[in-house]
């Protein structure tokens, strides 16, 4: 019976829409985390009666058809790349991006990856890194007992030295935009990678170009709304439970249908 094929179709969109949820609501806390969403399409329709064929030879024409329908696919997982909420921090190197743009982060294989989260550290030679180790490009070197760090919004490293009196500039942070961001393959860690479906990065300092700016002492945090997530879980839960009800029905169907031969 067709039903039962159509109605598991469901099913596993359904599973699967609840594992993209699952993983939102785990990166609830994530510093630059970026929500997806599932979507789906129905699938391929078999015609019994096809819509505007001829009745009869006097040109009178079927004005509805008759579709039976396969049932659903997904089609994939975009995320939603809207701007998460800044949470001010204590901590200097600290930095969150309002705006456009994603910072750039050299992998040890020496590709270039991009991130939304600006949770740096520095280690042991005084470089700016991520919480992996990963070193920020371009790249920035902190003298030893550098004090006073700051960062502005265009993106602009300075440092009090020892032995002076005025900040010495050590360095410029930039940022990486795309033409379609949602095209950037996300391998963990924060990071994400460029495809041919994003588009070359376009590189340019915080506040130009389209860019956004950059804030010290902040953090971009998830953009993953708990009551919005939760009243996705719900709806999924319910269409997956219909959809095991259909099963559940043509499974019935179906043996009165065999008892009635025997």
């Amino acid at each position: 019976m067709r039903a039962l094929y159509t109605a598991a179709t469901g099913m596993m969109a359904q599973e699967l829409n609840v594992e993209v949820i699952s993983n939102n609501i785990a990166n609830m806390r994530t510093t630059g985390f970026k929500r997806q969403r599932a979507e789906f399409q129905d699938l391929m329709y078999q015609n019994l009666r096809r819509v505007g064929t001829n009745t009869s030879d006097q040109g009178t024409k079927l004005p509805i058809g008759l579709d039976i329908g396969a049932g659903v696919k997904t089609t994939g997982t975009p995320r939603i790349m809207s701007q998460g909420n800044l949470l001010p921090t204590e901590k200097e190197l600290d930095v969150a991006i309002r705006g456009e743009g994603f910072f750039r982060i050299l992998l040890p294989d020496n590709r270039t990856a991009y991130s939304r989260a600006g949770s740096f550290e520095m280690d042991a030679d005084g470089r700016l890194v991520t919480p992996e180790g990963y070193l920020v490009d371009p790249a920035i070197t902190f003298p030893q007992n550098a004090s006073n760090i700051s960062i502005n919004q265009q993106g602009e490293v300075s440092a009090l030295l020892p032995g002076q009196t005025a900040s010495t500039v050590l360095g410029q942070l930039q940022l990486a935009r795309f033409v379609n961001k949602n095209g950037l393959e996300a391998i963990g860690d924060n990071l994400y990678l460029e495809t041919a479906a994003s588009g070359a990065p376009q590189v340019g300092n915080p506040g130009s170009e389209g860019m956004g700016n950059l804030l010290q002492n902040q953090l971009e945090q998830a953009n993953v709304n708990a009551v919005t997530e939760i009243s996705d879980l719900i709806a999924a839960q319910r269409a997956y439970s219909m959809n095991a009800k259909v099963v559940t029905a043509a499974d019935e169907m179906l043996q009165a249908t065999a008892q009635m031969m025997r």
